[in-house]
């Protein structure tokens, strides 16, 4: 026997499909009921907000045929959510490996001067370092540097480098990485005062780095000169630390010093 829908409503009663439109910042739509016309600025959960070209703001709810569309009725949908898009590339420039684990540590490490080397490091070089296994320490300073290498004993196995501050021909520093004769320990350095010099100034939207008067603290010094918080440099360096996204705001003195001792404690 012919089979029939239980729906005997004629064909030309029934009302016409209309297409789903997603509800995109932007589209000038009219609300089917009201005649308010405008544009979509925000869809959420069951609702979309218009704003009319007068600024004046009304939320209408999702409503099949609730809208028209160049006059014709459409229904608006909520816009699918993009897909997140996975970095090609590290904030160091390297080759961005998704998904890869941290390679168990190596008997080698990078010894920095203080925190704030060792959290700028970290902020640029940190997927780097986690895939290679290499362990960032600290030490706040470098005036005890030949004994730290004598005890941490470097060998083919266990190498070691070492980023140090203001490494320039006569200053302390020099004298003192000159004095660290390991063939398996690596000094090198950058000639800023302080690690904060190695942030470029564009990348923090200052003309430069402000001299400061030598037998004064530099970074205070820095601070009062730019008018900056003086009495709280560490809250200033994080705010200093947020503005630096990748390699490309960091000075190249420093990128070539890191590149070199990521190197020396991993090529075999």
């Amino acid at each position: 026997m012919r089979q029939y829908s239980p729906d005997l409503t004629p064909p030309w009663k029934k009302p016409k499909p209309v297409a789903e439109v997603p509800a995109e910042p932007g589209l000038v739509v009219e609300e089917a009921g009201t005649g308010f016309c405008g544009a979509v600025i925000r869809c959420e959960a069951g609702t979309v907000t218009l704003e009319d070209r007068f600024g004046k703001h009304r939320v209408f709810p999702l409503e099949p045929r609730g809208f028209l569309l160049e006059g014709r009725p459409v229904t608006l949908v909520r816009p699918a959510a993009a897909a997140p898009v996975r970095p090609s590339r590290t904030a160091s420039g390297s080759v961005a490996v998704p998904g890869a684990r941290a390679r168990v540590a190596r008997a080698g490490r990078i010894y920095v001067e203080g925190r704030h080397d060792a959290e700028l490091v970290e902020k640029v070089w940190g997927d780097d370092l986690r895939i290679e296994g290499v362990v960032v320490e600290y030490l706040e300073g470098v005036d005890d540097l030949p004994a730290i290498v004598e005890a941490f004993a470097p060998g083919p196995d266990a190498r070691l480098g070492v980023l140090v501050d203001h490494l320039v021909p006569g200053s302390k520093e020099w004298r003192i990485a000159e004095s660290v004769t390991s063939e398996h320990a690596l000094v090198v350095g950058h000639p800023y005062i302080d690690i904060w010099q190695a942030v470029k100034p564009s990348s923090l939207g200052i003309p430069a780095w402000p001299p400061v008067p030598r037998g004064q603290d530099w970074k205070t010094g820095v601070c009062r000169a730019l008018g900056w918080p003086s009495d709280n440099t560490g809250a200033v360096w994080q705010a200093i630390l947020k503005r630096v996204r990748s390699y490309k705001d960091l000075e190249p003195e420093l990128l070539g010093c890191v590149e070199r001792l990521i190197d020396h404690v991993t090529v075999p």
